[in-house]
């Protein structure tokens, strides 16, 4: 569905020197229903690759396609249909409820000057639904706590009605139990709905319980890639971020589960 295909990029204006490429033939793909995870530590490219993967940014060389389709080719609505982003952080300048939020998934789908009717406020109840954020609807999303935020943000890209979730840091700056949740959250679409996803995360765990593949970047290069069972390993682990690490199946949820020892010598 998804290929990254060799890609490397500098940011501007100066090309990074030899061997300091931001990305550098960074490659892999990401099948129709499966969930990716890049990991990496601060400066590896994560955020950048997702950019890059959103046609936000144009690669030095290389391509990204999806379904064969160059995603720089595509006009900017054509591509919000097969490509949804999650970001970080959301801000509102203005005073929009959540509903008004999750209604601005709907953009690529209306036409200029055309305003929502009654299917897109059936579809972004709908999202509203899947992501349970019903009870929200009428509140200023100011208003809202941080996972209350990243949901109503989730049931915004699910109302976009595109093939595949861009998600950058999805739990970052969350507590315990939203970091929690929003991982349900994320189980329960790919399952439910067979949302595909790509998700840049920190947080180990989160991705030994959601996803299915990972991408390992450190210096803008593929350190593995490959299902999670094969690449989330002790020597991988230890190799990407200096640390010394236990990687063991949880007893009780049948999940890997990665436990930091000590920093690497």
């Amino acid at each position: 569905m998804l290929l990254v295909d060799n890609v490397t990029f500098a940011y501007p204006p100066r090309p990074a020197p030899a061997g300091r490429d931001i990305l550098s033939g960074v490659s892999f793909h990401v099948s129709r229903g499966a969930v990716v995870g890049l990991l990496g530590p601060n400066g590896s490219g994560k955020t950048t690759l997702l950019r890059i993967v959103d046609a936000m940014l144009r690669p030095r060389t290389g391509r990204v396609s999806i379904d064969g389709h160059d995603v720089l080719t595509l006009p900017r609505r054509a591509l919000a249909r097969r490509i949804a982003v999650v970001p970080q952080e959301t801000h509102s300048t203005f005073d929009f409820t959540a509903l008004d939020i999750v209604l601005m998934g709907r953009y690529a789908h209306l036409g200029p000057f055309e305003l929502e009717g009654p299917d897109d406020l059936r579809i972004a109840r709908e999202a509203m639904a899947a992501t349970e954020t019903t009870s929200l609807e009428r509140r200023a999303f100011d208003t809202l706590s941080g996972g209350e935020k990243q949901r109503v943000v989730i049931a915004g890209a699910l109302a976009q009605a595109s093939d595949m979730l861009l998600l950058d840091e999805p739990t970052a700056s969350l507590d315990l139990l939203y970091q929690l949740e929003i991982g349900a959250l994320l189980t329960a679409l790919n399952r439910g709905r067979g949302t595909t996803m790509l998700l840049s995360t920190h947080d180990l765990n989160l991705a030994a319980g959601v996803c299915s593949e990972l991408v390992l970047l450190r210096a803008g290069r593929v350190l593995a890639s490959g299902p999670i069972e094969q690449v989330l390993t002790a020597e991988n682990i230890r190799a990407l971020y200096q640390v010394d690490v236990e990687v063991a199946r949880h007893p009780r949820t049948g999940r890997l589960t990665v436990v930091p020892l000590a920093r690497a010598n």
